[in-house]
């Protein structure tokens, strides 16, 4: 079964829209989706049901931090009409609206002009998010690739702002409170060595985390059994994900990557 619990529309920062995602997923042989994008559900508002061949699974993937450090958590199978979720996509979409307004006041300090004004065009909506100012530096030639832009200008103390989010245990409540299965996005991404990846897992199950994502696009077979090995000592459930945002990225087409190691607890068992 092909099964992809982590992608994004142009509703956050992706590049297709809702429609143009599921017609994708549905090509790639995908039968179990989610759509997970950042600090919004509003792509679910656009999608008929009725017309939709595979199982989609409410979900929504939330900005937070642990130990100033960035981190991602996505919320799966959430009631999209839940006070909790509505409260947490209220808090949430406040604070990145103040944080982008951060990062472009520090953008200017560098010489960047007009950066909030380039990265809301380059969004279409007020979901912006640190992509958009990464593509506005290409456009205005302030960096020559997206990595640069984010190397340069966005993963160092000028753009890389994390203060503004909801803390880990209160973005955990709001997806548990919305009926729904909090999970650690890609926690490759982060960098972390075993000691503190270790750290980190302790307090996110301690708040109520329940599930990792022991795969996120394609990667090494090592780094995949590592993960399935950590999910099995923490009793953690199994999730997997492309983190799709746009065709053109191989890496992270949707489902196209292998199934879970056999050990694990598949999350979608819970929904």
């Amino acid at each position: 079964m092909h099964i992809d619990l982590h992608t994004h529309t142009n509703f956050s920062d992706g590049k297709l829209s809702p429609a143009g995602l599921v017609q994708r997923a549905v090509s790639n042989g995908v039968e179990i989706l989610s759509i997970t994008d950042h600090d919004t559900v509003a792509a679910y508002k656009q999608l008929n049901k009725e017309d939709i061949s595979i199982k989609l699974i409410p979900g929504i993937e939330f900005s937070t931090f642990w130990n100033k450090i960035g981190i991602h958590i996505v919320g799966l199978n959430v009631n999209l009409n839940s006070v909790a979720l509505n409260e947490a996509i209220t808090y949430q979409h406040h604070a990145r609206q103040v944080r982008a307004e951060a990062i472009a006041e520090r953008l200017e300090k560098l010489g960047v002009k007009d950066a909030l004004t380039g990265a809301q065009e380059i969004a279409g909506n007020d979901n912006i998010g640190r992509p958009h100012f990464a593509q506005y530096l290409v456009n205005t030639g302030a960096a020559t690739s997206i990595n640069h832009a984010f190397d340069k200008f966005l993963d160092a103390k000028s753009g890389d702002i994390k203060k503004y989010w909801a803390t880990l245990p209160r973005i955990i409540s709001w997806i548990r409170d919305a009926g729904g299965i909090a999970v650690l996005a890609h926690p490759l991404k982060y960098k972390l060595t075993r000691t503190k990846l270790t750290a980190m897992l302790e307090d996110f199950i301690d708040a109520g985390g329940h599930g990792i994502e022991v795969i996120s696009g394609r990667q090494l077979a090592h780094e995949t059994n590592d993960l399935a090995k950590i999910c099995l000592q923490k009793n953690l459930l199994a999730s997997c994900g492309s983190d799709f945002h746009q065709p053109d990225q191989h890496w992270s087409d949707l489902g196209k990557y292998p199934p879970l190691p056999k050990d694990c607890k598949p999350v979608w068992e819970y929904f």
